[in-house]
């Protein structure tokens, strides 16, 4: 039985203090039962000598201490995991809100998991395709690996998202693909996308689904990504699945630790951010990875929008030094009308080699990877010079890689969010475009695979 407490001194917003009480742990839950028999629930923040300070899920108004009891639960916040999750959308704490009926537990898990011992940990080297062709082909995606998307607001990362998740598969198994979606701090309509895309497509049948509203609060904002991955594994660690787990916007994540960091009135570091939002953000991302002799894994696309378009602000800063890459999106090739409008240059995959190559993706891959970096990179430079100075200052080579950068950005980048791509067609598609340049001109790629797979020249 566990003890009440009727000594709730103060509540200042969604903050509560409870004195005198015993053997109180840090993030254990809370209940709290009003007069009337209503009950709130919230969990402990901070613990100070015999004083608690508890969060509360929901708001406080109308919360009358002085006949409230409070009631510490001894556990903290545990999802309830079974099979039967796939194909639901759950709230950010857990609770069905697709109007199903609840699930029936195999086992109840502590969201805050626990990490992977570094020891257990196998080297990601699977490919994964998206269907993306400046994903696969250029900054590819192997299974186990954090590739977080950096977007600015206003760019379309909702439905690079949604396509991800739609289109995603591990190529060579046949072992089951499911996806881990979680929303945070979303707009109705938002989240109104992400369930009927799932349903129009059939994707949802393979999807599990938390979604956290802009009005909810902010403490379940906080719980929303641990309660994703918690279910991601479950599902890969004892149902054997490779689970792709895509997150939403990790910026508002952010947001909501600062502001229960304020009100803690706790010091703030870099803009205003708590000091501690490194670590809280590690204990987040390295929750993915493959664990040697388990069949599953856990794959994160973390998505974040930059505030004020700038790449050095904490939050794409710190993910940046945690995560393996980065996937820029540009407002530039947007304005263009290119979707998925991919900044492929700036853009990381720091285990792409890893991923690729023969009995992989394909045995040219990599050196047509390299030569189409080359060869867009020279391709922007030159029509930056023909901008300036016009078409005669140009040769006539780099005339040729200007035509390249501008095919390149429209056949290879632009494909739209319902084209699904495999690997061949991303990789015939680059051969097209690099035709398009000198033969002498592609020293990056080996002999034998520009007389195999080099299209003939049209006169």
């Amino acid at each position: 039985m566990q003890k009440e407490y009727r000594t709730i001194k103060e509540v200042v917003g969604p903050l509560m203090l409870v004195e005198n009480v015993e053997n109180v742990k840090y993030n254990e839950l809370v209940e709290i039962e009003q007069a009337n028999g209503e009950v709130r629930q919230g969990k402990v923040l901070e613990i100070n000598r015999d004083r608690a300070l508890v969060q509360l899920f929901e708001a406080s108004q109308g919360l009358k201490i002085s006949s409230s009891k409070a009631r510490f639960l001894g556990k903290s916040i545990e999802l309830k995991v079974s099979p039967d999750m796939l194909g639901r959308v759950f709230d950010g704490m857990g609770h069905p809100k697709d109007g199903g009926p609840e699930i029936i537990p195999e086992k109840s898990v502590d969201i805050n998991g626990s990490p992977i011992n570094p020891s257990a940990r196998d080297y990601p080297d699977e490919f994964i395709q998206t269907g993306i062709s400046a994903i696969d082909g250029l900054n590819t995606l192997v299974r186990g690996q954090k590739l977080p998307v950096f977007s600015v607001s206003g760019l379309p990362h909702a439905n690079l998202a949604a396509q991800i998740a739609r289109q995603a598969k591990v190529l060579g198994t046949d072992s089951k693909f499911a996806v881990v979606f979680a929303a945070m701090g979303i707009t109705y309509e938002e989240a109104d996308f992400f369930i009927s895309d799932f349903k129009k497509t059939g994707a949802i049948d393979r999807t599990v689904l938390f979604m956290n509203l802009a009005n909810d609060p902010a403490i379940e904002r906080i719980a929303t990504p641990r309660m994703a991955l918690s279910a991601a594994e479950y599902l890969a660690f004892e149902l054997g699945m490779h689970v792709l787990v895509i997150m939403t916007d990790i910026t508002n994540y952010a947001e909501a630790m600062r502001e229960v960091s304020a009100a803690r009135k706790e010091v703030p570091g870099r803009r205003g951010y708590p000091g501690y939002l490194y670590t809280d953000l590690a204990s987040i991302y390295e929750r993915a990875g493959k664990i040697r002799g388990k069949e599953g894994s856990i794959t994160q696309i973390p998505i974040l929008t930059m505030p004020e378009d700038d790449k050095t602000h904490p939050i794409p800063d710190l993910t940046g030094y945690i995560t393996e890459g980065q996937i820029i999106l540009s407002r530039e090739l947007y304005k263009k009308g290119f979707n998925p409008p991919i900044d492929v240059l700036p853009s990381l995959s720091r285990l792409k080699d890893k991923g690729i190559g023969k009995g992989k993706t394909r045995e040219d891959h990599a050196d047509t990877m390299n030569q189409l970096f080359a060869a867009y990179a020279r391709g922007k430079e030159a029509k930056e010079l023909s901008a300036i100075l016009g078409d005669a200052a140009l040769t006539e080579v780099d005339k040729k890689y200007a035509k390249f950068a501008e095919e390149f950005e429209r056949r290879y980048i632009s494909q739209g969010f319902d084209c699904n791509r495999d690997i061949e067609e991303t990789l015939s598609i680059g051969w097209e475009l690099l035709s398009i340049l000198p033969k002498n001109e592609l020293k990056r790629i080996k002999d034998e695979y520009l007389e195999k797979y080099l299209p003939e020249r049209k006169a």
